[in-house]
This record gives structure tokens, C-alpha cells and sequence, in this order.
């Protein structure tokens, strides 16, 4: 369809609705003809900035050269292999990535953060032998299986029973205590006492992200994965990290999980390892690695270790250490900090504040009449209708958060026009 056709909104919008299923949610009434570093251009022109990176993956921005010219290198070249074939770019990548977490030097290389969490708990039922898993309350880990039972955030309503084993306890919120004078310490005690009375004695794992982002980007308090991995190992359970949208630098290190100096059993990437395109990896250690393998470990999918996305991975891990990005998504981060808590000393809505790096999370409260839910629907309308797009978390307990997660190759000006615009859609939703 070209340019002209979709500015015949009323025809395209017609033709979308008749023939798209809604798979969470309406259709943002934007439609992008073409993007580049971070913003987004209908046909007419109109220009959005982006503040969500895409769903929180292109953290090189929009079409980056680099990324570009990788893809047309190795589409023409190499880009689908039968599963048991590997390539250059798939070792170079498993290297690279060993590089970066020397304590888990072996990955398998998939498709989708969804697909990876797959294979992560398969992996630790397989290497404990057991069977039960644990998440979060407000967790998010995909959409399939063994994933989707781990994930509370959102989608266990009418779709019948979901994996047995699983089980959630409550993630710590600083703004919203859940037992107000209780701390997170106390808590996870108590949590996994109560876990230890329900379960079976067969857990095998906790997945975790070290900021919960759909969830209300709650980011867990520095001591608290420590605490946690003492639990699992007190188990002989796994830890499994899902730093699907906070790996590869956008908190300021290269991992989220290196500020508090735990290394977990497994990890799984997605999202920011592809920069927008579709790329996960699992990393784990040698033991977990060999005990997988001499129980007979089975993941093969299409798309396993193809040579295409693990080329622009590669890529990707080039541009961010080259460039410095970790660290610039610090320092960025600060700025973008700064400009929202401005706006929360400017507008009795907001709440809270808080996250690291480039992920960060702005909470409304119950205002003038409206619930947190209420204001940041409107507030969500109004910016894309001001030219920004901020994502609203819109399901589940977190309907109040905004998540704002630049890509992080994104200007001071941007940061700036962003905060901007911001601050004008709330103040013309709150009056």
C-alpha cells in the first residue's frame, strides 16, 4: 500500500479493522510510513517523537546506518540455515556475549524474549529436576506456555488452567507498600515462607526482572537480588533474570544486574539485543549448560541460531560499547529525571517518579475527580495528539505508570521536547 492510499484514513482504517484481530488493546490513530533516529513520520508528514524506543527495543534509534547496512550485507549474503547449522555470526555473537558475563559463557540464540524465558525455565525444571516456578506479582515474561504462567501482570483470565508448579509473591513498591511499615526484607521472608507452605518442595526456579516494567517500572531496591538468590540457592532453585528491556544498557551499565554484583543462573535478552529486530539469547554457565545437555535438552525451533538477526546483534553490542551508550543512558537518564520531577513540582497528579537510566516510570494519583487510570488514558491521547508517543501501561494493577524509555542514542534536545510535550498534555488534561 503506498503513501497515497494511506491518507485515505477512513479506507485504511476500514481495511485494518476488518481484517486485524485486537491482540491487547485499540490501534494507536498514527500510522508511521517511515522512522528515523527517534521519530516517526505518517504520510503527511506529521513527525512523533518517540519515547517508548518502538516496544522498548530500538535502543539505537530508528534505522540506525549501521544496523541498515548489516541487514542488506547479510540478507544478500546468508540469513536462514537448517537449525542444526551454525555460522560465523552465531559463535561471534556467543563470544561476544560471553565476553560480557564471563560467569555465563554458553547461549542459545531465538527469536523473542517469550521464546527465551521458554527455553529458561525448561532449562532449570531439566536441570533440578523439578517443576515449580515463581515470578512476580506484576510480572511480564511472555506470552506462551511456561512463560505466560509466569507472567501475572496481565492475560490469565479465560484461557483455562495455565502451568501447574506456578506461583507469584509481591515485588517491593517503595510508593505503594503493599503492608506500609513492613520492609522489602521482611517481606520476601515472609513470602517465601508462605511459598514454602503452598509448594510441593519442587521448585526449580524464580524468574525475575530487575525492574519490573509493564508491571509500573518498580525497580527492586539495591540488597534486594541478593537476598532473593539466597532464597533459591537455600532452595535448589535457579535464578533466571529476564532483562528483556533493561539489558544491553539502558539502565546505565550494560546490565541491570551488575549494579547490585549478582550474577544469576540464567539469563535471557530480547528486545535491545536486536535493536527492534526480532533477536533473543539465553546465557547460562557451563554447569547448567553441560547438566542440560546431558539430559537430553530439546529447543529446536526454526529459527534457532540463525545467522541474520545474530549478525545485527553482534552489531549492536559494537555500537553500544563503542559509542559509549551504557554510559550515556546514565547520564541522559539523569536529564530526563530531572525534567520529570520538575513536572511532578508543577502538576499534584503525579505521584511518583523513578526507574534508572533510560527506563523510567511516572505515576499518577487519584486527582480532581479522576482516577490514576482515568488521567493517564487522557494523558496518553493528548500526547500523541501533541506529537509524542509515551507509553501508558493501560492493563492490569499499573494502569496509573507511564513508561518512558527512550532509544539510547537520544539528544538533550529531544529529552527536552519530550519533557515538554509531556508537561502540556497533562496540564491540558488537569487543567
Amino acid at each position: 500500500m503506498d503513501d497515497a492510499a494511506i491518507r485515505t484514513n477512513d479506507s485504511f482504517w476500514a481495511r485494518a479493522n476488518r481484517h486485524l484481530m485486537r491482540y491487547g488493546g485499540d490501534f494507536v490513530p498514527f500510522v508511521p510510513v517511515r522512522a528515523e533516529g527517534s521519530f516517526l513520520y505518517d504520510a503527511d508528514g506529521r513527525r512523533v517523537l518517540d519515547f517508548t524506543s518502538g516496544q522498548m527495543s530500538a535502543i539505537l534509534g530508528h534505522c540506525h546506518p549501521e544496523i541498515v547496512g548489516t541487514v542488506r550485507d547479510w540478507v544478500g549474503r546468508l540469513d536462514h540455515l537448517f537449525s542444526s547449522m551454525i555460522s560465523a555470526p552465531v559463535v561471534d555473537l556467543a563470544e561476544a556475549l560471553a565476553a560480557l558475563v564471563p560467569a555465563l559463557p554458553r547461549s542459545i540464540l531465538l527469536s523473542t524474549g517469550g521464546e527465551a524465558n521458554e527455553a529458561a525455565i525448561r532449562i532449570a525444571k531439566l536441570v533440578t529436576g523439578k517443576w515449580e516456578v515463581v515470578g512476580f506479582a506484576q510480572s511480564w515474561h511472555g506470552m506462551t506456555g511456561a512463560a505466560a504462567s509466569a507472567t501475572y501482570k496481565a492475560g490469565r483470565r479465560g484461557i483455562g488452567p495455565l502451568m501447574p508448579g506456578s506461583y507469584a509473591i509481591p515485588a517491593p513498591n517503595a510508593y505503594r507498600p503493599r503492608f506500609p511499615g513492613v520492609d522489602w526484607r521482611r517481606e520476601l521472608d515472609d513470602s517465601f515462607d508462605l511459598l514454602d507452605r503452598q509448594c510441593t518442595g519442587n521448585l526449580a526456579a524464580f524468574i525475575a526482572e530487575p525492574i519490573l516494567s509493564s508491571g509500573g517500572v518498580i525497580d527492586l531496591p539495591p540488597g534486594y537480588l541478593a537476598a532473593l538468590k539466597a532464597h533459591c540457592e537455600a532452595r535448589g532453585m535457579l535464578l533466571i533474570l529476564d532483562e528483556a528491556q533493561t539489558g544491553i544498557g539502558r539502565t546505565g551499565r550494560m546490565f541491570a544486574f551488575e549494579r547490585d554484583g549478582v550474577v544469576p543462573d540464567i539469563l535471557t535478552l530480547s528486545k535491545t539485543l536486536g535493536a527492534g529486530l526480532p533477536l533473543s539469547a539465553v546465557m547460562t554457565s557451563d554447569a547448567v549448560a553441560d547438566e542440560a545437555e546431558k539430559r537430553d535438552f530439546l529447543f529446536y525451533t526454526t529459527h534457532v541460531n540463525d545467522p541474520l538477526p545474530a549478525a545485527v546483534g553482534l552489531k549492536v553490542l559494537e555500537v553500544v560499547q563503542r559509542d559509549g551508550l551504557a554510559e550515556r543512558a546514565r547520564v541522559s537518564g539523569e536529564r530526563l529525571a530531572a525534567g520529570l520531577r520538575a513536572l511532578q513540582e508543577r502538576h499534584p497528579c503525579i505521584g511518583d517518579v523513578r526507574g534508572r537510566g533510560l527506563l523510567r516510570g511516572l505515576e499518577f494519583t487519584d486527582h480532581g475527580g479522576r482516577t490514576a487510570g482515568e488521567l493517564s488514558d487522557a494523558v496518553t491521547d493528548a500526547t500523541l495528539e501533541l506529537g509524542l508517543s509515551a507509553n501508558i501501561v493501560r492493563a492490569g494493577s499499573s494502569g496509573g505508570t507511564m513508561r518512558i524509555a527512550p532509544s539510547l542514542t537520544v539528544t538533550d534536545d529531544e529529552i527536552d521536547l519530550g519533557v515538554e510535550l509531556l508537561g502540556k498534555a497533562i496540564a491540558r488534561v488537569s487543567g
